[in-house]
């Protein structure tokens, strides 16, 4: 006796249609990872330096921080710590144009800035300088939260920098 006759009536059938249904669930799949890959990202471009030291000895003494958002929106920009705390608010609720840049720097002082300095850059481009004025910040390792506030959403950035205080 065969396998197939073995087998119960409406096996073959049954077989075929989940072999079709994974067909198409694979086909459905490769279409929603191209779209995803082609779907720009919200936040853009993180451009961080990889360690600066705002004491008197430190020969970076702020922390350049530029990203740009795909879409329109106004963001908040906090600098949170290994922990996830927040440690600094950089910029609150600022109108931001979908892909411009926007530069700025921290002090490493703690706290919610009160208002900025607008700086200039070697490249052209002006950057904003949170005035933070709280005590400066312990030495370790930083990243960059940006919150849309449109879009309810909250972007870490993907590397961290280091304060470094000697």
């Amino acid at each position: 006796m065969t396998l197939a006759e073995r087998a119960p009536a409406g096996t073959d059938r049954l077989a075929r249609a989940v072999f079709a249904l994974l067909v198409v669930a694979c086909l459905a799949a490769f279409f929603i990872t191209q779209r995803l890959k082609h779907t720009p990202t919200a936040v853009q471009a993180f451009k961080l330096t990889p360690f600066f030291s705002p004491t008197p000895a430190g020969h970076i003494k702020q922390e350049r921080i530029s990203f740009k958002i795909a879409r329109s929106d106004d963001v908040t920009v906090t600098i949170v710590d290994a922990a996830g705390r927040d440690v600094a608010t950089l910029v609150r609720r600022l109108p931001i144009a979908g892909y411009k840049p926007l530069s700025l720097r921290w002090n490493g002082r703690l706290g919610v800035a009160r208002r900025y300095t607008v700086v200039g850059a070697a490249s052209g481009h002006p950057s904003l300088l949170a005035v933070n004025r709280g005590r400066l910040a312990p030495a370790g390792d930083y990243r960059v939260r940006v919150s849309l506030r449109r879009r309810d959403r909250a972007i870490l950035s993907p590397r961290s920098f280091t304060l470094v205080r000697k």
